[in-house]
């Protein structure tokens, strides 16, 4: 490295003549140089939402006017210092946001539909130097170069400021500069390799801020929303992987997930690991943070032939589930089905001349948000299941592509369905005109997923019998991929997860090596998948299996007490945007006491457990014990101030005692982290009415009216649903494959079969 200290030494006399210069012509940048693009962009530019020129995304620039495309520096420009992240960036998704034809095909619907305003939506994250150039408008001549970089290096690195979680662009774009002078002042425009490399510490400070490396940097962008400018009906949530990953063990920022993590793990820690480097100049020990931003994007680089990301996209997915052969469900003696799990862990006999039913429990171990997050609609994600006899029969098979490429209408998946007022299935991610969502199916991070699969074993079937479960991921949806290229295409299936068992007709003996530790984790991903599908009493059984195998296992109890609360309660809705009204209960005081027992019973193993005390705060506040209530909430809030349903409730709990500044500091501290909460909106706007804070109480009530869900869009889904009978099955949380439930006409939701 002796020529770049040579360099520098040479260079250190020019950078100060050239800092003078950039001072000079370039510090007016956003009074001088931009008055007259302004004025030029003003001339044809449409305000269909206002004066606010970027709606209905909510990224702004710190002038509130626009930016020249040629104010950001090139991608190939920061390429000639940093080369591998550049190398890798280009693979990325964040480069090829904007040009990909999976995303250009579905935009261009939007704009055909609503013109092309209202693409300032999507641009504000899929492009924005789209957006604060100018050029989204009718006719606009405006070079649109910039489009085939996408989200390129100085759109992350010329961020000023976080807005708000509340995602969907929530950020403030500063001027793009590369370099500030010694006082701090951003200088904008391009500087010569020989200036930054004398003075690399300005460029850091010019290019990277704190704030960058943190999971409210990724919300920006990856959470969202609806807003009603855009759909002309109401806000609605369109993904919220932010607030998933902050709920979740991953965060560490609550006490809630079923498990703990030793350590905190950011969106960067998973998407951004150390990466070798040689051809770098921001290197440090021949590392830097990779700039492939791996997810699950498998189309992108399938489509580029960017056969290393490629690679790099599977080898992230491998087994970031596990699957479970959990049991099975056989008839005893008298005709009765009974549980024999876990299997391998219990002694047991199997006979032919039965319906046999095969349990899985799909865990989301390795993901901190959902499975299948953001935009699941157009993912496809899915469990396939087969059982095979010895002879290489066939007993079952589910989670099979059909002829056509379709995955197969009964199957497993994880995906949502969106429908349209006119009730019409919006096939093509036709976000912008969706009124419901008549089914939403996921696997949120630490939790499981069970999935039964009924099929018959012949009286002169041959053992053993294989039964080989996968989980498997395609992007996207085959019906989309035919829309986009207009024609078939084959994009990659990645095999995320896959698990086998082999059972003997006959007696089948405990394997070798079982032990009681995973025999109590398979007990207890078991009961999590069972509250998760409203099985309460059958979770009550498994989580009373998990205390039977370690009686100090504190969590054990307080599952077993959240399985017998959960049966006396109705509102158990879940998501990142709260529930609203809280002032719902459904039980006589005395029925919460079996619950508190065993919330006591974890006391004593773990005292002061956050998650019991929070669980018990709920139960006493229930119980109409406030104060006792309080004490709970207010210790679960001292050790995790950003956990969500802990202010939820103390803010309640105050609200009831009539204090209501109290109150008001808990719902604002709860905004604060989630600014679209529900619960917030509406406990405010009674409070602020309350506290003679007239204009702000309104303020929050209509929030709270336009987020609120609309009771009145059941009949579009119920009518949905008998459309497609397949996924009406699906919604039953605690359902079985392999038997038709009812008959009906033979379809694929993507078409006729061929």
């Amino acid at each position: 490295m002796w020529h770049v200290v040579n360099r520098r030494t040479k260079c250190a006399l020019g950078f100060l003549v050239a800092t003078v210069f950039l001072l000079v012509s370039r510090l007016n940048f956003p009074s001088l140089a931009t008055v007259a693009y302004q004025a030029q962009v003003e001339k044809t530019y449409r305000y269909p939402f206002g004066p606010n020129p970027f709606l209905p995304s909510r990224a702004m620039t710190n002038t509130g006017e626009f930016f020249p495309a040629d104010a950001f520096p090139s991608a190939s420009y920061c390429a000639k210092c940093h080369e591998d992240a550049h190398r890798q960036w280009r693979q990325s998704a964040h480069a090829n946001s904007f040009r990909a034809p999976f995303y250009l095909r579905n935009v261009e619907l939007l704009l055909h539909e609503k013109g092309i305003e209202y693409t300032r939506h999507c641009e504000g994250c899929h492009n924005p130097i789209a957006l604060f150039s100018g050029s989204l408008t009718q006719n606009s001549g405006l070079d649109r170069s910039f489009d085939e970089d996408g989200v390129t290096c100085m759109v992350c690195h010329s961020i000023e400021k976080i807005q708000s979680t509340a995602g969907t662009g929530s950020y403030i774009m500063g001027i793009p500069a590369v370099m500030v002078s010694k006082d701090g002042v951003p200088i904008p425009g391009q500087a010569s390799f020989d200036d930054i490399l004398a003075n690399p510490e300005l460029h850091s400070r010019a290019v990277m801020k704190d704030f960058y490396r943190t999971p409210e940097f990724c919300a920006v962008c990856h959470k969202a929303a609806l807003p009603k400018m855009l759909n002309g009906y109401k806000w609605q949530r369109a993904f919220s992987v932010y607030d998933e990953w902050q709920q979740s063990s991953w965060s560490r920022e609550s006490p809630l997930p079923f498990y703990k993590k030793e350590s905190v793990s950011t969106c960067q820690t998973c998407h951004m690991p150390p990466s070798d480097s040689s051809q770098d100049y921001g290197a440090k020990t021949g590392k830097i943070r990779s700039h492939r931003f791996v997810g699950a994007n498998t189309a992108i680089p399938a489509f580029y032939n960017y056969s290393e990301q490629l690679e790099k996209v599977r080898e992230f997915l491998k087994d970031a589930v596990s699957i479970d052969v959990f049991g099975l469900e056989t008839e005893s003696a008298s005709g009765k089905p009974q549980l024999v799990a876990p299997l391998g862990d219990v002694a047991f006999s199997l006979r032919g001349g039965q319906a046999v039913v095969a349990c899985l429990v799909i865990q989301n171990k390795r993901i901190g948000h959902s499975l299948v997050p953001e935009q699941r609609d157009f993912y496809e994600s899915w469990v396939e299941f087969e059982a095979q006899d010895s002879s290489g029969k066939v007993l079952y098979h589910s989670g099979y592509l059909e002829p056509n490429g379709y995955l197969e209408e009964r199957a497993h998946s994880y995906t949502n369905r969106l429908v349209s007022v006119t009730g019409k299935w919006n096939d093509l991610h036709q976000v912008w005109a969706t009124k419901v969502k008549a089914y939403d199916n996921t696997i949120l991070p630490g939790r499981s997923d069970l999935v039964r699969y009924r099929f018959w074993i012949a009286a002169d079937t041959h053992g053993p019998i294989t039964l080989a479960a996968k989980v498997n991921y395609r992007r996207f949806r085959r019906s989309f991929t035919d829309f986009v290229f207009q024609a078939p295409r084959e994009f990659p299936i990645v095999e995320v997860a896959s698990a086998v068992a082999n059972v003997q007709l006959g007696p089948n003996d405990v394997l070798p090596n079982a032990d009681r530790k995973t025999e109590l984790l398979r007990w207890n991903n078991y009961g999590i998948a069972l509250l998760g599908q409203e099985q309460y009493w059958r979770a009550d059984q498994a989580f009373r299996q998990v205390i039977a195998i370690d009686p100090a296992y504190a969590d054990g109890y307080i599952n077993l007490a959240l399985s017998e609360y959960s049966k006396l309660i109705e509102n158990k809705r879940e998501g990142p945007d709260g529930v609203g009204n809280l002032s719902v209960a459904n039980a006589s005081h005395d029925r919460y006491e079996p619950a508190l027992k065993l919330l006591a019973r974890a006391l004593e193993i773990s005292p002061q457990d956050p998650r019991a005390l929070y669980y018990r705060g709920l139960i006493f506040r229930l119980q109409n014990k406030l104060e006792a209530a309080t004490e709970d909430q207010k210790y679960v809030v001292s050790q995790f101030p950003r956990m969500r349903q802990a202010r939820q409730e103390l803010g309640y709990i105050y609200y009831l005692q009539k204090k209501y500044k109290e109150a008001q500091a808990q719902f604002e501290a709860l905004q604060s982290i989630n600014p679209d909460d529900q619960t917030a909106h509406y406990y405010l706007s009674l409070i602020c009415d309350q506290l003679g804070m007239r204009e702000r109480a309104i303020e929050e009530g209509a929030a709270y009216s336009e987020h609120r869900d609309d009771p009145t869009v059941g009949r579009l889904a119920q009518d949905f649903w008998r459309r497609y009978p397949a996924v009406a099955d699906e919604l039953e949380p605690y359902h079985m494959h392999g038997t038709a439930l009812r008959k009906e006409t033979r379809t694929t939701v993507g078409g006729p079969l061929p």
